[in-house]
């Protein structure tokens, strides 16, 4: 076994030391000018333009502390952000232009980068100043150390013609950075099946390819990237499914594919392909997208540099037409720069790089929106379906960036939110620690649930949905469980389906073992419920319908609490509709209608 291994390495590592001179053509290849469309390289060009002679900012010491100090993690992410997205649309604007014009200021860019102590973010360092000597490998230290490569690699003959001190700094740094301390040590993340896994490992196999000349460890990295995929994938469910929610799908299964092609693996198993598709199934339609979980939004999340690659290598025909669809809507001709400075924290210059490889293919494809009648995935227990659309979860509350969300749905209607999950706000300090649910957006209080006998849910895996029945455009989960003792419940079984009229109805079938607290039932709203007839609320041009004997109806205006992340996704306002069961009643079937 291990013989097999270590051959199987070697023939690795010769593919290896191929792809690192012929992944891609470099700078001053014809290939820039005779297959990218003239429109294209234009935008990139003029996004790079805007930084010409621009300075090189310093990340101030005092901002990176405030993580520790107050626990905004925002101020010191936006002007490392800003930075890097200097560097990448300065690099990709060289490669498109190929006259030199813009190479003074990569290099200072180069240099300023290489100064920095660490080039990961105060959220995940130990101490308030980040220490030279100690370089923990993060999500954004790998990140800006893949930027730092490519930009070696693609303008190498360039970069040693001004001086070979800098291609030899930039290999010392991200050896010191990333190849050594990744190599020696033993990660948490190597071993998980969440989103640092790949993010970090996609990045950190361009280091070894275009910056490692140490051959043992170069052997090592390869090895233990191999392993921590191979976790990452054995950790997924056979549907392919994120608990973590689509917003993070990016960084998960598509960094997996990233890492995948850049080993020139080609062995794509079901799981990974169900993990592929897992993105397209949770598309709503007009630009929206599911955002179960940590969602900083609501529209599809969809990188066309990193879908397309994805979809052909794998031969999936539905995910390279959504990613031509994408592209279609923004007219990606005319406006490259625009989808590729969205690709990421900043542009995601190794993407942008691999997609334009496949630009002559891309333009070919047929443009479909992926608007997919049943979806059902029975390992994370979520269930789509439309007219109108309709996204239904079970699973636990002990999922990788949880909500307290067990039996959530959300409703859209003509293409337009209707009930929805508010996702999160801003990133805070408070957001992973211990004090995480008392944020509003991670409690059950705040998601399309039941509060019962005035118990909200409880985060931890022993909160779960139990008895889950599926039927197409049908799902029916037992809700007991997912509540703590206190809510007194026998049984609460909530049936989510969409009926032939063009509406969704919901059935609480619940009984209680005693009377503690007022029972309701809570709905999130971006659009201001009007009152109507009895036992009615106008949303917009679309209807809530409840019986009025047994529920009495409240409507809260929350707009307060939303910070600018949450205003960008809904607008200005949002509501909580408040359903109360009227006269105490312990044991009742509810029906209310979304129409």
């Amino acid at each position: 076994m291990l013989a097999k291994r270590w051959t199987f390495i070697v023939c690795l590592l010769a593919t290896l030391t191929m792809q690192a001179s012929d992944l891609l053509p470099r700078w001053g290849d014809r290939y820039w000018t005779d297959s990218v469309p003239e429109s294209m390289r234009k935008s990139y060009i003029t996004f790079g333009e805007q930084y010409a002679g621009k300075a090189w900012n310093s990340l101030p010491a005092i901002v990176f502390a405030e993580y520790k100090k107050t626990g905004n993690r925002v101020n010191y992410e936006q002007l490392m952000f800003e930075k890097r997205r200097q560097l990448a649309a300065l690099v990709m604007a060289e490669i498109a232009e190929g006259r030199r014009r813009f190479l003074p200021d990569i290099i200072n860019g180069l240099q300023s980068t290489l100064e920095e102590t660490w080039w990961g973010l105060p959220a995940h360092y130990k101490t308030e100043l980040p220490k030279a000597e100690d370089q923990t490998v993060d999500l954004f230290n790998a990140e800006t150390a893949s930027l730092v490569a490519y930009t070696r690699y693609m303008l190498a003959d360039e970069l040693e013609r001004f001086s070979p001190l800098l291609p030899q700094r930039i290999d010392q740094e991200i050896a010191r950075r990333i190849l050594q301390p990744a190599v020696k040590t033993r990660y948490w993340w190597k071993t998980a099946g969440m989103n640092w896994n790949p993010w970090i490992c996609s990045n950190w196999l361009a280091c070894v390819l275009f910056c490692e000349h140490d051959e043992a460890r170069r052997t090592e990295a390869v090895s233990q990237i191999r392993q921590a995929c191979d976790a990452f994938v054995q950790a997924y469910p056979a549907d392919g499914g994120c608990d973590e929610g689509p917003h993070y799908w990016d960084r998960a299964a598509a960094s997996m594919f990233e890492t995948l092609y850049l080993l020139q693996d080609s062995t794509f198993t079901p799981k990974v392909k169900a993990m592929e598709s897992y993105i397209y199934k949770m598309y709503i339609g007009d630009g929206y997208a599911v955002n179960f979980a940590d969602a900083h939004g609501n529209r599809a999340l969809l990188n066309v540099n990193i879908a397309y690659p994805f979809g052909l290598v794998t031969g999936d025909k539905t995910m390279r037409q959504y990613a031509a669809y994408i592209g279609q809507q923004g007219d990606i001709l005319q406006h490259a720069a625009q989808f590729y400075d969205k690709s990421g924290n900043w542009p995601s210059l190794a993407r942008e790089l691999i997609f334009l490889k496949y630009i002559r293919s891309y333009l070919q494809e047929r443009p479909c929106e992926p608007r997919l009648q049943q979806v059902w995935l029975p390992d994370l227990q979520v269930m789509t379906a439309r007219e109108p659309f309709v996204a239904f979860k079970g699973g636990h509350n002990g999922e990788s960036h949880n909500h307290n969300d067990v039996g959530s749905f959300i409703v859209y209607a003509d293409g337009k939110p209707l009930l929805i999950d508010p996702g999160v706000g801003e990133y805070t300090a408070k957001t992973f620690s211990k004090q995480r649910y008392e944020i509003w957006t991670m409690q059950s209080d705040y998601h399309n649930l039941p509060r019962i006998n005035g118990q909200s849910q409880r985060e931890g895996k022993q909160y779960a949905a139990r008895m889950v029945k599926y039927k197409p455009g049908q799902l029916t989960l037992e809700l007991r469980e997912a509540y703590p003792h206190e809510a007194q419940i026998r049984w609460w079984k909530r049936t989510v389906k969409t009926r032939v009229k063009r509406s969704v109805e919901v059935t609480e079938d619940f009984c209680l073992d005693a009377y503690v607290a007022p029972t309701q039932l809570m709905l999130m709203t971006p659009v201001k419920p009007e009152r109507g007839e009895s036992g009615i609320l106008l949303l917009g041009d679309h209807r809530l319908v409840y019986d009025a004997r047994q529920l009495e109806a409240a409507i809260e205006d929350i707009s307060p609490l939303l910070d600018p992340v949450l205003r960008q996704m809904w607008g200005q306002q949002m509501y909580r509709i408040v359903l109360t069961v009227k006269n105490n009643v312990l044991k009742a079937k509810l029906k209310y209608y979304i129409q």
